[in-house]
Formats: structure tokens, sequence, C-alpha cells
């Protein structure tokens, strides 16, 4: 899973958002790391969308054009729980091979 799809899903766990609260979602969760345009966003809201990964919650009008608030679905948590799974199993690797490292006290740099 790309970073950016990760960081969308993780944006929608905790409740639905628009576009835009979208990407001001990544950009904290990324601590300011990944910065996502709209054409972009947009782009992955539909592909996630189409694979059932998050699905459109509800629509209002704000300034006569409808908002569009995307939540995320059951598959999509399971995709994400998943892909936190794999991440923290690499970053334990990670950890023991660092630990091994001659001249590291406990894998310290």
């Amino acid at each position: 899973m790309q970073e950016p799809t990760f960081l969308i899903l993780a944006a929608l766990a905790a409740r639905p958002l628009h576009g835009y609260g979208i990407i001001q979602a990544v950009d904290g969760l990324s601590e300011g790391q990944v910065k996502l345009r709209s054409g972009t966003l947009y782009g992955a809201l539909d592909r996630l969308d189409q694979q059932g990964l998050i699905a459109v919650d509800r629509e209002e009008p704000v300034d006569g054009r409808l908002r569009r608030y995307y939540r995320l679905s059951d598959a999509g948590a399971a995709a994400l729980a998943g892909e936190a799974e794999r991440l923290r199993r690499r970053a334990a690797t990670a950890d023991r091979q660092l630990s091994m490292r001659p001249g590291l006290a406990g894998g310290a740099a």
C-alpha cells in the first residue's frame, strides 16, 4: 500500500471527512511530509471507492455546491489494520537489525 493511500485511510478511520478535511488530516498525520493535491486526492478517492475501501457518507450543500463526505468501510478498516501490522513488523525487524550493529548500545545512534 502506498503511503498516501495509507494516510487517506488513516484520516478516515476516526470520522467521515470531506476532501479538504482529508488533505488537512493527511498533512497532520504525516507531520507535513505528505502534501496531497486535489487532483491526486480525488483520483485516489475514486479508486478507493471502487475497491470498496471507502464509501460516500453524505453530501451537504455549501455555497451552492455539494460537499461530499467519505467514510472508511469495514473492508477499508481491515486493510488499514493489516497494513499497520505489516509496518509494525517491518519496524521491529529494522530495530532488531540495528540492535546488532557493532558499536551501538541497544541500537541507539
